[in-house]
């Protein structure tokens, strides 16, 4: 293959952009664009925020995220509508990575993700999503979202627990035991953020209800700190009381107000506050989470853009939006960037707001950029349990409580069963090992539910009419559904009567879509039973790729033993032609 025939089947970048422009872009529609891009990004600070304190890092970090990978994902993705930047999903793979290896071994793992990715998306893998089952999904996203919620009880009653458990069940133990710790201001400010956030889009006021919710809570915070609090011992927690900084020989709380730098991943602290050593064990203890980071975000990803798809009545390109998000989490972290992937929430909002491109959200990273250079302080002032508050609104939704609720209803027993499987392994250990025995007992479902479909049985001659006059030396059986190994040796030992009379055995196979190696191995040792026992085979209504698969393994036309035919008229003729040639069968390959 010539490289530019090569390079022509690679997928392209920027189809979401390129579709954008296809349609006719004009000054109207970057008007609306630029709006929406100021919604979502007004909505992604606060979030983004948010969800880097749960994955165990600073809050800028996430800012950082959007910022540099949700425009790049943007402007090379395959997706016209997608949003993206870190998202809750991912708490649950990022954070076991922070604390074994700190900061910089989650940049490097993202990296490495992203290079996953991209090769994911160069070997057109983006069709990933349609052999993922529903419940398995289902089942895993519910069981996030349950830990996420429950990672957020700490800050929401501010009490008092030293670190984190490696665990669901830890940290369960580690809430009840600081249960007596409860602070009644820190849970007042979050039951009062919580409370606006839900209630605030009745009053139909055009701000977000997470921001709302949150400048309430920063302004009851500043007025409690003040009058209950002490210098340097508040009463209620905030970004700034929590979170300080030192870059370029300056330092302070909260966020720094300046704009992310190029710095290389593994130079950033890991689990011991010193840099990485990059070595062989580094790169192989995080291939797996990478492998995890990559297949979630490939999930989640082409999940946001089949939603977006069927709200705005376009298509995207599943191969290009893979990569776009390969290259956002490989150049993200040397600006301090953590995982990124197409966000749910930010894309219907985005869609809402009226987005007609991808530069509406290149427009909500620049938001990003000019609230951590401009409000780097304000933002300083949010408190922690209003931050929880948002995450668990983001928990709720992400759980589709309805959705679970009605799957164990009117779903049938398997997939319920694959369904809690799923969610009880996502809570109690982790979502790759929930996805992985999902995804195996989804294919053992429909092993099982193929083997159902596949039969095999003898037909009567009354009801051809080209075999009204069939000899008594003649058998005629239907295989109907596909030969595979759950099914191959079943169905053709079934084949194999003990019926003296008959001399030879039409297969008809019209309904045989495919045939696997086992039912290839199966095919050969019933040839050769039948060669024994002087039955002749014909193989009726096979289709062409079907027989070259059978031409390639050996199964040939063969003198006294096989042939192949169109249709059973013809194979009736050649059959009873057998017959008068001899007493015992023989095949004239050329002449059938």
């Amino acid at each position: 293959m010539s490289p530019e025939k090569a390079w022509g089947r690679l997928p392209r970048l920027s189809t979401g952009l390129m579709a954008a422009w296809r349609d006719g872009y004009g000054l109207a529609d970057l008007r609306k664009d630029v709006l929406a891009g100021l919604t979502v990004g007004t909505v992604a600070v606060p979030l983004s925020m948010a969800l880097a304190i749960a994955t165990g890092v600073a809050p800028q970090h996430g800012l950082y995220t959007a910022i540099v990978a949700g425009a790049l994902i943007a402007l090379t993705g395959g997706a016209r509508f997608n949003v993206s930047g870190p998202t809750a999903a991912f708490i649950v793979i990022l954070l076991p990575i922070v604390q074994q290896y700190g900061l910089g071994g989650l940049l490097l793992a993202t990296l490495m993700a992203g290079l996953i990715l991209v090769a994911m998306g160069v070997a057109k893998l983006g069709r990933l999503i349609e052999f993922v089952p529903y419940p398995v999904v289902l089942g895993f996203t519910t069981g996030i979202a349950v830990v996420i919620a429950v990672l957020q009880i700490p800050d929401f009653l501010g009490l008092a627990i030293e670190g984190r458990g490696e665990h669901f069940l830890d940290n369960l133990g580690k809430i009840a035991t600081a249960l007596p710790s409860l602070n009644p201001f820190e849970f007042g400010i979050g039951v009062l953020a919580l409370a606006v956030m839900l209630y605030w889009p009745r009053l139909g006021v055009p701000v977000p209800a997470p921001l709302a919710g949150l400048i309430v809570g920063a302004i009851a915070t500043y007025g409690l700190n003040h009058w209950f609090g002490a210098p340097g011992a508040p009463v209620v927690e905030t970004i700034g009381s929590r979170f300080s900084w030192e870059a370029h020989g300056q330092t302070g709380a909260g966020i720094p107000p300046i704009a992310p730098s190029f710095s290389l991943p593994w130079l950033f602290p890991g689990p011991n506050g010193e840099s990485l050593t990059l070595n062989l064990d580094l790169f192989r203890n995080l291939l797996g989470p990478a492998i995890a980071i990559a297949l979630l975000g490939a999930i989640e990803s082409l999940l946001c853009a089949v939603v977006s798809d069927g709200l705005t009545k376009t298509k995207h390109d599943p191969n290009a939006e893979l990569i776009g998000q390969g290259l956002g989490n490989l150049v993200a972290p040397f600006f301090g960037g953590i995982t990124a992937t197409a966000a749910l929430a930010r894309t219907a909002t985005n869609i809402r707001s009226g987005a007609r491109s991808p530069l509406a959200a290149v427009t909500h990273s620049v938001v990003l950029l000019l609230a951590v250079l401009v409000l780097a302080a304000p933002l300083g002032l949010i408190p922690m349990s209003a931050l929880a508050a948002l995450l668990f609104i983001v928990a709720w939704n992400m759980s589709e409580a309805r959705h679970f609720v009605r799957t164990l209803r009117s779903a049938p027993a398997e997939d319920v069963a694959i369904l809690v499987i799923c969610f009880g392994l996502t809570v109690i250990f982790d979502m790759v090992l929930a996805v992985a025995v999902g995804m195996g007992l989804a294919a053992a479902l429909f092993i099982r539910r193929m083997a159902m479909v596949t039969s095999t049985e003898r037909v009567d001659a009354a009801p051809h009419v080209a075999t009204s006059q069939l000899s008594s030396e003649l058998a005629i059986y239907e295989i109907t559904g596909p030969l595979f190994f759950g099914v191959a040796e079943k169905a053709l030992t079934s084949l194999h009567q003990a019926d003296p009379q008959v001399k030879v055995v039409l297969i008809d196979m019209r309904y045989v879509p495919t045939i696997d190696g086992t039912a290839i191995v199966a095919l050969h040792s019933l040839i050769d039973n039948m060669h024994q026992e002087g039955v002749a085979l014909i193989l009726v209504g096979l289709r062409a790729p079907l027989i070259a698969a059978l031409h390639r393994a050996g199964i040939k036309k063969d003198k006294g033993r096989l042939t192949y035919c169109a249709d059973l008229e013809k194979a009736i003729v050649v059959a009873n032609r057998w017959r008068a040639a001899s007493s015992a069968p023989t095949v004239e390959a050329k002449s059938a």
